[in-house]
């Protein structure tokens, strides 16, 4: 029974570091309508761009103020001089410039820092804190708390006369230029603020398996979190995090020894498999029927 709960609190634990990295996704969804597959890259470039500035004497304080400030100037750009050109382009083109911007960056940090892993040490400590019977991963724990308060956060700015902006313009663009608000500003907007919740997964996770090619690979559980939960629900984030976290750590950890391993992955594509087959829109979406 300790074993059990131990798989449950430390995967809901990664779900919601998990969570870090689907909240860029969903701001960006939620405020342009547009489904962003370089959030991974996004997620690893932060996190060079954190260490690197730690690396240079910079407080891990200042290190992560300065590098959120970079990620936020840098999503600005993004939309300033990729997305503002693909305006009235079909939507698939826009994600396959997503895609290829994943690419890119997948190939940028490590090429000009190194593939090597870098150590990004927070000062958290190694020693899990022990309940009982059950270890907990004191890591898992700040990332959980981290993401629980950022998710706080975004709940409580799309309540804010800026989020509610953003919202109208993801619904509609036309009605939006209409009524007197910049659509390219907003964009602009929910990609900076993709890029300081990507400094957040980046650092995080960072610290936990070192600062690398690899963070990018936390675009595939981001997907499944937001498909699961919602694509563009930030409670999706939340809850959808939490499953992913517990289905792919429980079914692991006892499945793994029966197959030799591997199966982590596994769980993740059949949770969006099945999400896509039974409900696409996820727990939390908004359901959208058109007529056709």
């Amino acid at each position: 029974m300790a074993y059990f709960a131990e798989l449950v609190v430390n995967g809901a634990l990664t779900g919601l570091m998990y969570s870090l990295a689907a909240l860029g996704f969903v701001l960006i969804y939620k405020s342009a309508g547009v489904p962003n597959l370089a959030q991974g890259a996004v997620v690893m470039i932060a996190g060079y761009v954190v260490w690197l500035l730690f690396s240079l004497g910079l407080s891990l304080f200042l290190a992560v103020i300065l590098g959120a400030a970079i990620m936020f100037a840098l999503g600005l750009l993004t939309e300033r001089f990729l997305l503002r050109r693909m305006v009235g382009q079909p939507v698939i083109m826009i994600v396959m410039l997503t895609l290829g911007l994943e690419i890119l960056l997948r190939g940028i940090g490590p090429g000009f820092l190194g593939a090597a892993p870098k150590s990004l040490d927070l000062g958290i400590g190694l020693a899990p804190i022990i309940i009982g019977d059950v270890f907990i991963n004191r890591a898992y724990l700040v990332g959980g708390v981290v993401a629980v308060v950022m998710i706080a956060a975004a709940l409580l700015f799309f309540r804010t006369r800026l989020g509610t902006k953003l919202r109208a313009v993801s619904d509609d663009h036309v009605s939006s230029w209409a009524v007197g608000i910049s659509v390219e500003k907003a964009i602009g907007i929910s990609w900076g603020l993709a890029g300081i919740s990507a400094v957040a997964a980046g650092v995080l996770w960072g610290s936990v398996q070192g600062v690398d090619w690899t963070l990018s690979t936390l675009l595939f559980p981001a997907v499944a979190v937001v498909i699961l939960g919602g694509i563009d629900s930030i409670w999706g984030v939340l809850i959808g995090g939490l499953l992913v976290g517990i289905l792919g750590s429980v079914i692991p950890g006892y499945l793994d020894a029966v197959v030799g391993g591997g199966t982590r992955d596994v769980v993740t594509s059949l949770i969006i498999l099945l999400t896509i087959m039974i409900r696409p829109y996820g727990i939390f979406g908004r359901e959208d029927i058109e007529r056709i």
